[in-house]
């Protein structure tokens, strides 16, 4: 499975790249398990995307939760939550 990943904020900065594509197995079919193949490159990798660090994801440009699906060429945001006033 194919998909588009983007990056932005301190996400983009700490890993050096705003997108990419990554190959996905057909196994690895939820948000969940592209986190760990993520987490599994090490190093700012596995430190950002931990659980429990603040960030949000969107799939197609939708908020969703650790338990989404993905399917080929969905686009994947990685971002720091937004504050402001």
């Amino acid at each position: 499975m194919n998909i588009r990943l983007l990056y932005f904020a301190r996400l983009r900065e700490v890993f050096g790249i705003g997108q990419e594509r990554l190959e996905l197995p057909a196994v690895a079919a939820t948000l969940a398990d592209l986190l760990d193949t993520l987490r599994a490159r090490g190093g700012v990798w596995a430190d950002e995307l931990a659980p429990g660090r603040a960030y949000r994801v969107a799939v197609n440009q939708d908020i969703v939760g650790i338990e989404a699906t993905l399917s080929e060429n969905d686009e994947v945001a990685l971002f720091p939550p937004v504050t402001g006033g």
